[in-house]
């Protein structure tokens, strides 16, 4: 039986001629790798069929910007997978595994993506100490400040203003949640935080002096939504979005999450009702896939689009190849003196937010009127 994963990952290596030059030249094979695990059973039956790798790892997509080579390496882990302590387990020592491949590669920067980013702690302390010559990031200093710009995009195109439209943060307490609540409280926006753990909620309540909830039933009616988690006990749904949207309005729904906290089958539940966007991912015209559209597909993204945390890691490659004295930094950190310094690279490299998308399509109008799309202030995306 033909297995179209199999063939997919064949073709990416014959392709990678560029590849074969460095291998020709004893260059490094690699610069920068994103290790990171399977999004979903998806990710796992487009990558690899009923293959499992023996090393536990693979090598998916593959990219090129500015000379820079990067490659996905992804772990035989799911997002679920990583619930129970054994998974944990099992994905550090695939992680680490898979860093050797990448020191061995050549490379000079590891982006620990998706659900690994704390895989080894918040310090990273053991990856340091045993890989003194890997810069180690999280990439989620891109991926705010891109979600941040994306955010207020969204909200000025809708004609959600503060000091009326109130917005709900789910998972304000994560990384992301946190630097998002306070940019729309700062902001002067009436915000809500809410998620399933009471401690985390509890602390944000203090910190910002915003009112919290564990549940879509407590929220009240809301504006707009930025999902910065997949959590099961917080996910929207066709229901919840009905539950918390503003009568004869649509919701909008910023959605950072990875898996997306809205799945697919569920917006299409709803989505005459919804305005929902993919968020903190970064466009620019001079990023490649080896083999484009058949490769930026498989990771549900559009041509010159890839993920947040990856742009931030290949722009990192890039300034250490242009000489930039950026290991002085700590990329597991993310705070605004690290972001002020992605945005800069960001600008050198050419990345920037894309333009507005639905799981990979146009989102044509951030008009919220239910009974006016035609309205004079739709808002076009061409």
């Amino acid at each position: 039986m033909i297995n179209l994963a199999d063939i997919w990952r064949a073709a990416a290596a014959a392709a990678d001629w560029r590849t074969g030059i460095r291998r020709w030249t004893h260059s490094p094979i690699v610069d920068v790798a994103f290790i990171s695990n399977m999004r979903d059973s998806v990710d796992r039956k487009r990558f690899l069929g009923s293959w499992h790798p023996p090393e536990g790892h693979f090598n998916a997509n593959r990219f090129r910007i500015h000379g820079v080579s990067g490659m996905l390496r992804c772990l035989d882990i799911v997002t679920e997978d990583l619930v129970e302590a054994a998974g944990r387990e099992k994905a550090r020592t695939h992680f680490i595994s898979a860093v050797e491949w990448a020191e061995k590669s050549g490379v000079r920067v590891v982006l620990l993506a998706a659900s690994t980013k704390r895989l080894f702690g918040e310090d990273g302390s053991e990856l340091k100490r045993r890989f003194p010559h890997v810069l180690f990031t999280i990439g989620d200093n891109g991926t705010i400040l891109l979600l941040r710009e994306e955010t207020l995009r969204a909200l000025n195109g809708s004609r959600l203003q503060p000091g009326s439209a109130r917005i709900g943060i789910l998972g304000p307490y994560g990384l992301l949640g946190g630097i998002m609540t306070k940019a729309m409280v700062d902001r002067g926006f009436d915000v809500i935080g809410a998620g399933p753990n009471e401690e985390g909620l509890s602390e944000i309540r203090g910190k910002f002096g915003i009112p919290v909830c564990r549940t879509f039933a407590e929220m009240g009616k809301v504006d707009a939504v930025v999902a910065c988690t997949h959590s099961e006990k917080i996910r929207l749904s066709a229901d919840n979005v009905d539950l918390v949207r503003q009568p004869g309005k649509k919701l909008l729904v910023i959605d950072v999450a990875e898996p997306s906290n809205l799945r697919r089958r569920e917006y299409e539940k709803c989505k005459d009702r919804v305005i929902r966007q993919d968020a903190g991912n970064a466009y620019a015209p001079s990023l490649k896939y080896v083999l484009g559209v058949f490769s930026y597909r498989l990771l549900r993204l559009t041509r010159g689009v890839t993920f947040g945390c990856f742009a931030e890691a290949l722009s990192l490659a890039c300034a250490l190849n242009r000489g930039e004295d950026i290991r002085k930094y700590d990329w597991l950190k993310v705070n605004e003196s690290n972001m002020s310094v992605v945005a800069e690279l960001f600008r050198k490299d050419g990345f920037a937010i894309p333009s507005p998308r639905c799981f990979g399509k146009k989102v044509r109008s951030f008009c919220v009127e239910l009974n006016n799309e035609q309205s004079e202030h739709q808002k076009h995306w061409r």
